[in-house]
């Protein structure tokens, strides 16, 4: 984080803000987590009038990698800046950028004004995995399941590979499915 030498105005400012600023509706859901958070323009929206009010400005400007976001205050000039990387998985996929740059700029905001804009979800999602993988049940041999496995596998209407993308199957099954299929 950069800020000015002084920002005894811009933390006036700030106060200021957040006093006026009123609670921002979540307008939008998150299907992957089925969790309800602000939108990007949900937020410009509601805090436009607010740091207006007070005094306040704010600019993010995105850069090869990271967007950094400044809060200024208009009348002395004091400011607050912090950059966030943004990691982006499709870097020569232009929506995937501007997804990335919209999810970075609503965080920034965030953190930088003090908004309440998430869910509190306890730190649950930051410490899971990225993604989860559905849990496929397992082919237990002797199963209803493992008889039509061998059958479709003998028949050649499936292959092992095509039971193992639809059940988890140990070692010792993949072996025996595999005894089996050379077998016929």
């Amino acid at each position: 984080m950069k800020k000015s030498e002084s920002i005894k105005n811009v933390a006036k400012a700030l106060l200021l803000f957040q006093t006026k600023m009123e609670s921002i509706s979540k307008d939008s859901t998150n299907p992957f987590f089925k969790s309800k958070y602000c939108s990007l323009s949900n937020i410009l929206e509601n805090i436009q009038l607010p740091l207006a009010e007070a005094g306040l400005c704010f600019s993010q400007l995105p850069d090869e990698h990271s967007l950094t976001t400044i809060l200024i205050h208009a009348d002395s000039g004091e400011y607050l800046e912090s950059s966030y990387v943004m990691p982006v998985a499709k870097q020569n996929d232009p929506q995937a950028v501007g997804s990335s740059i919209t999810y970075a700029r609503r965080y920034a905001l965030g953190a930088i004004l003090g908004l309440n804009i998430e869910e509190d979800d306890d730190a649950n999602k930051a410490t899971a995995k990225l993604i989860e993988t559905p849990t496929k049940a397992w082919l237990n041999k002797g199963s209803d399941e493992w008889k039509l496995a061998i059958n479709a596998i003998l028949k050649g209407t499936h292959t092992i590979e095509d039971v193992k993308k639809k059940y988890s199957v140990s070692k010792v099954n993949e072996a025996e499915l595999i005894s089996l299929n050379t077998k016929k």
